[in-house]
């Protein structure tokens, strides 16, 4: 019988996640599984995600790979998979519960990198703005430690305010617009996710201002966007490996083989010299091997 794996993310706007499910589908059927994807229409609904989530549940697949929209809202829904005994495969967002797997990045040390990049750019001294997720979100909260640990160990940079963008490229956009209305000169973004610092790009081409611009996630539209010379830099945060190897976990685990507790893949800084390889669709590139990114 095939197995059946259903996979949650919180939205399906941010390319990381799309990205992520494309990953997981594309591991799925080369073992010759089915993954099925479950996002709420309203991006990052909790209630709606765990409306979704009891559905699933109901319906019994063998295995979940699971990012919350709200790692607290959800504890109570993960924990009626876990008392269904379907086992969780947990991306992106650390929350507590039962899960076989947690499949992931060391995200207080990518924000302080991105954060050094902007830093060294500058010189070591000038003004800095941060943008970022919601708190609802483990990633962003993680982050923003790593960037304010960078700014604070660089007494020549002055962090100016930090505004919400709901790691939306909206968000990003309406966050920068009011940055700038506040703060006559601005030296550094840096930006919990890409999508936020593409709308802070176009903040700035709007008010005729300049500044440089990171993020994290190391989506192709960034990437382009390096390759321009618009964006800095950002992070690695390939969805498409991680998507594909929680879908291993999850395999592996159904199969009765040994998997880690975590998985915390390594990130790189993508910046103009390297960009090209990002520039890759997803559809293109090959599946990770487990034993080469994860062991036996």
């Amino acid at each position: 019988m095939m197995r059946r794996i259903a996979v949650f993310t919180k939205n399906d706007e941010n390319p990381n996640y799309r990205a992520f499910l494309h990953g997981a589908e594309r591991a799925a059927s080369f073992a010759g599984a089915r993954a099925s994807r479950h996002v709420p229409a309203t991006p990052d609904d909790p209630a709606e995600q765990a409306v979704l989530l009891r559905a699933v549940i109901a319906d019994r697949p063998d295995a979940i790979l699971f990012a919350p929209a709200d790692d607290r809202l959800l504890e109570q829904p993960v924990a009626e998979a876990n008392a269904a005994g379907i086992p969780l495969v947990g991306f992106v967002n650390r929350m507590r519960g039962d899960f076989v797997s947690f499949v992931g990045a060391d995200d207080v040390a990518m924000g302080r990198r991105i954060a050094d990049v902007a830093i060294e750019a500058l010189g070591g001294c000038g003004t800095a703005v941060l943008i970022e997720g919601p708190e609802t979100a483990p990633t962003s909260r993680d982050r923003g430690v790593g960037f304010r640990a960078a700014l604070a160990a660089a007494p020549g940079m002055r962090l100016l305010a930090s505004a919400p963008g709901r790691y939306l490229r909206s968000g990003g956009r309406e966050a920068m617009a009011g940055l700038l209305a506040l703060h006559a000169r601005i030296d550094a973004v840096i930006c919990s996710n890409d999508l936020m610092a593409l709308g802070a790009l176009d903040a700035l081409d709007a008010a005729g201002r300049q500044a440089l611009v990171v993020g994290n996630n190391g989506t192709i539209e960034a990437a382009q966007e390096i390759g321009r010379g618009r964006l800095l830099a950002t992070m690695d945060y390939c969805g498409f490996r991680m998507g594909a190897l929680a879908a291993m976990a999850a395999l592996r685990h159904l199969s009765g083989l040994p998997v880690p507790r975590e998985i915390i893949l390594p990130a790189e800084v993508v910046r103009r010299v390297n960009h090209a390889a990002w520039l890759v669709p997803v559809e293109q590139r090959p599946l990770p091997e487990w034993d080469a990114m994860v062991g036996t």
